[in-house]
């Protein structure tokens, strides 16, 4: 779904400076730990790459969660103001540092970060930076790795979900969601999503469901029951709330609840005797502390991930557009949950 051209050239013209140097780009900053309303459009002075570092022309930015969370200081990382939000970028190579010998200028690539991508270049290691598979375009690349990587390391590091296990994705039309509905498809597991609308729901049978659930026309229990056993063996949650509460019920002995964020801002708390009783165990996922500590695993798996890219697998899908000045426009609508897939900025 693209964005209104008009309102993207009137924002572009309003937010331009005259007589900015060439020598300068523009980034988007966070000025005070109040929301996406404190995003505002700063300017960077230019540099080159140092020893063992990539400079990359940004043609798309992802939108995540967590660059949501960090306009309000509620992230895991914590940053003082003013910096600048964004964890995964796409674009092409301006110049590289000394010592830098995968990727050369001109080349189309992923970069990733913990924040900064909000901005027209970066400057990031070498080791952050990956070549766009050939079936991705920007926005594409720009939307891959921190929705994907986070299912594979929930799915396959954290639950070792097996071929012919039963996996219940909850917010299964988001970005993190959809991206854990295919993978677990491509893995050979049989997947059940779970949405808000029959229409939104949609997308998740094209990335490869078998069956969902409409929770807001039909009960949980009873939806999971009529679509075979009644139970599954992997939860997938990247919402909380009753949903997630809910859920716990429906675990088979042995099941694996995988905890992956609150986006209904609802954190739900367990009742371990029910753990005890049911014989499920609750997992924790942070896919990026994951990485930090065994980057070699990391790897791996970003490897495997685009392997599957490479097949024609995995391409996100892209609900809208935004220009780079209307970063907060575009982290309003991923707060109010009506995103199918995800979100990019266009500098």
């Amino acid at each position: 779904m693209a964005d209104t051209p008009g309102r993207g050239k009137m924002a572009f013209a309003v937010a331009g400076i005259i007589g900015v140097s060439s020598a300068h780009y523009r980034i988007i900053q966070c000025r005070a730990l109040t929301g996406p309303d404190a995003l505002a459009v700063a300017h960077e002075p230019a540099r080159r790459p140092g020893p063992g570092e990539v400079r990359v022309a940004v043609r798309a930015a992802g939108v995540n969660y967590p660059d949501l969370l960090m306009t309000r200081g509620a992230y895991q990382l914590r940053l003082e103001p003013p910096f600048t939000p964004g964890m995964e970028v796409a674009g092409e190579v301006l110049d590289t540092g000394a010592g830098v010998t995968q990727v050369h200028p001109g080349e189309r690539v992923i970069a990733l970060m913990r924040h900064g991508g909000y901005a027209e270049e970066v400057v990031v290691p070498e080791a952050a930076v990956v070549r766009l598979p050939e079936t991705f375009n920007y926005e594409h690349g720009a939307a891959f790795h921190v929705a994907t990587r986070t299912a594979w390391h929930a799915l396959v590091d954290r639950a070792g979900l097996a071929r012919g296990e039963t996996l219940l994705v909850l917010g299964a039309t988001g970005g993190v969601g959809l991206a854990a509905v295919e993978l677990a498809s491509l893995l050979g597991a049989r997947v059940i999503a779970v949405g808000s609308s029959d229409d939104k729901l949609a997308a998740a049978r094209e990335r490869g469901a078998e069956a969902v659930v409409n929770y807001r026309t039909q009960d949980l229990q009873q939806a999971v029951a009529a679509c075979g056993s009644g139970v599954v063996d992997v939860v997938y949650d990247p919402v909380g709330g009753d949903l997630s509460r809910a859920s716990t019920g429906l675990l088979a002995p042995g099941g694996r609840m995988l905890i992956i964020g609150f986006a209904s801002g609802d954190i739900p708390a367990f009742p371990a005797d029910h753990a005890r009783q049911h014989g499920y165990t609750l997992l924790g996922v942070r896919a990026g502390e994951a990485g930090r500590r065994d980057p070699a695993r990391a790897r791996e798996g970003l490897q495997a991930l685009l392997a599957f890219a490479g097949q024609g697998h995995l391409k996100p899908r892209i609900h809208a557009r935004y220009p780079l000045v209307r970063a907060a426009e575009a982290l309003h609508a991923l707060e109010q949950r009506s995103v199918v897939g995800r979100i990019v900025l266009i500098p």
